[in-house]
């Protein structure tokens, strides 16, 4: 039987799975895995990230875009540690990964030897799958293995391995490890019959879509015709249908819209449709619901289900369109979509430009629409931004990633490496506040390195701006806020990208232009206004006053310009 190096079974495990390139930073314990990764650097592309945090976040994302599996390496020890971040987030948003770490040698083990940390033990948490390799035969079918548990628990899947392991001659076997079985879910007829049942004795149904409805937009659409449904979105759900398709309510939470909220209280019967949205002060207080998910441990876990449904949202709604009788009666159905036309125009007031005044974010997130290809990929960071893109920025049929229920900051950058790595034909644009941004920004000269031609957006307003809210909203005085002044688009021309600066919105549409014809990475730093989007706590008494807050700024900003609640509508059109 030939014969291979440990190192080089790795590789073809990973040429198996059709990956062409992994992230990670190289170093003494897994050197012996880079040679290997140099000798196919034809085939699989070894993407040297500035720290191992990008290249855990970047395998996440990439993980979230594609919905393949992810996968970054590093040493043990320190840069194991800096893996974890990426990996939480992974973990939390149910991206597929696989992390292969290096450790001490097998003959140091337990002897508290350089740089040598309880890998199994840290992972431990984190991953679904958490092996450490003790010889070289075991390499290949722990990391088939590792494959496999990650793409189909959808989670992380670990493998430690000494140094010494990768350089060990291992027998070369055939490898068909890729190759995993399709299955599908669906629940039986008779929960079936009694959903259809419930929701055409329901009055006024409000659909809650998140993530999982990804792939059943037409299914949903269809569905949410014949209910008479308006659609509310989670912020992973955003981009299931069109924002400003007539069904849509916009989003929910604490950066949702006005009608969202307001259909949630009027609503007879919720359908959560591939979301587990979690806050629960969001939601309508004592209705019946009916949640369809692809995982049955969601069903049920933050809002007490009916009924509930196992399965793909595409294959249960396709059967529910099958079913269901066009509802005749549609005056809630108008009376949210007449709530929903005046919200946009408060929106719409809000991103207007007062000459001779500093630009907000809402300014330039609506200018950044005019530049955006409708196929574009737009990877958001963790602050103000990502209320800013939820609210203003209009998705059609852009993709949108974000760190989502970890809530990292400082996936904004890394994000957009693997979309553009990915996709390299597609626009890939990453939305930044200087906080998010700063965290990782040395990872922009990744981008310079493999020439990834993405744009990079800095809102700088010169203070993590959020937190300096929750602090207030708590009675406290902001502490530790303010950031440091620092020249963000210097720093893009000095890693040899391209830098702008805008001041006013001219400033910011030639950079845009620019921007979008370069060939090379370029940052745009956008000086901003400090202005409170939402309350930071989600806690619905202080949604609800610092909303009713936001909204009298917007009316009085226009004058008498009004915006009748649900309620009011509702009566009018009864």
């Amino acid at each position: 039987m030939d014969r291979m190096k440990a190192g080089d079974a790795v590789v073809d495990i990973l040429k198996d799975w059709n990956i062409d390139h992994v992230y990670g930073y190289p170093g003494d314990s897994v050197n012996n895995l880079v040679e290997a990764l140099r000798k196919a650097k034809e085939q699989i592309k070894f993407i040297q990230v500035r720290h191992e945090e990008t290249a855990s976040l970047a395998a996440a994302a990439e993980a979230k875009i594609t919905g393949r599996v992810g996968v970054c390496l590093s040493i043990g020890g320190p840069g194991a540690i800096h893996l974890l971040n990426g990996m939480y987030d992974a973990k939390e948003d149910a991206a597929p990964l696989v992390v292969i770490t290096g450790q001490v040698s097998h003959q140091l083990l337990g002897t508290n030897n350089f740089q040598e940390v309880n890998l199994e033990r840290m992972f431990d948490d984190v991953a679904i799958f958490n092996r450490r390799v003790t010889s070289g035969e075991q390499i290949q079918p722990l990391l088939k293995q590792a494959f496999k548990e990650a793409y189909e628990q959808k989670g992380v899947a670990v493998l430690n391995v000494p140094d010494n392991i990768f350089k060990e001659t291992v027998n070369k076997v055939e490898l068909r490890s890729s190759k995993v079985a399709e299955y599908h879910l669906f629940p039986n007829k008779e929960s079936v019959k009694q959903a259809v049942s419930l929701i055409q004795r329901s009055k006024k149904p409000v659909i809650l879509a998140g993530k999982g409805a990804m792939d059943a937009r037409e299914e949903l659409i269809e569905f949410a015709k014949k209910i008479a449904a308006p659609v509310v979105v989670s912020l992973r759900g955003k981009g299931v249908i069109p924002d400003q398709h007539p069904l849509n309510l916009g989003n929910l939470g604490q950066i949702g819209t006005k009608p969202a909220y307001e259909a949630m209280e009027e609503t007879d019967l919720l359908l959560l449709i591939g979301t587990s949205f979690p806050y629960r002060e969001f939601l309508p207080k004592k209705v019946p619901a009916i949640q369809l998910d692809i995982n049955p441990e969601k069903i049920g876990k933050w809002y007490p289900a009916e009924i509930g449904l196992i399965g793909s949202a595409k294959e249960i709604l396709s059967r529910f369109n099958q079913q269901l009788f066009h509802r005749k009666d549609r005056k809630f159905l108008e009376a949210c979509q007449e709530n929903m036309v005046n919200w946009w125009k408060h929106m719409d007031h809000l991103v207007e430009v007062e000459e001779g005044k500093k630009l907000e974010g809402p300014q330039v997130i609506h200018k950044l629409q005019e530049y955006t290809e409708n196929d574009a990929i737009l990877s958001v960071d963790v602050g103000n931004v990502t209320t800013w893109m939820a609210r203003f920025f209009r998705m059609q049929n852009q993709q949108f990633v974000i760190s989502s229920w970890l809530a990292t900051m400082g996936c904004g950058l890394p994000g957009a490496i693997a979309a553009k790595l990915t996709h390299p034909d597609k626009q890939v644009i990453a939305i930044c506040g200087d906080g998010g941004f700063s965290m990782g920004m040395q990872d922009f000269l990744t981008s310079v390195k493999y020439n990834l031609p993405i744009t990079v957006i800095v809102l700088n307003n010169e203070k993590i701006a959020m937190i300096e809210y929750e602090q207030e909203e708590i009675g406290n005085i902001p502490y530790q806020t303010d950031l440091q002044n620092f020249q963000y688009a210097k720093f893009a021309d000095i890693c040899g990208g391209k830098g702008f600066m805008a001041q006013t919105i001219e400033e910011l549409s030639d950079a845009l232009h620019a921007s979008k014809n370069s060939e090379r990475p370029t940052l745009i730093e956008v000086m901003i206004e400090d202005r409170a989007p939402l309350p930071g706590k989600i806690e619905w008494n202080q949604a609800i006053q610092y909303s009713k807050h936001l909204w009298k700024r917007l009316i009085e900003r226009e004058g008498d310009f009004e915006m009748p609640s649900l309620k009011t509508v509702l009566k009018r059109l009864l």
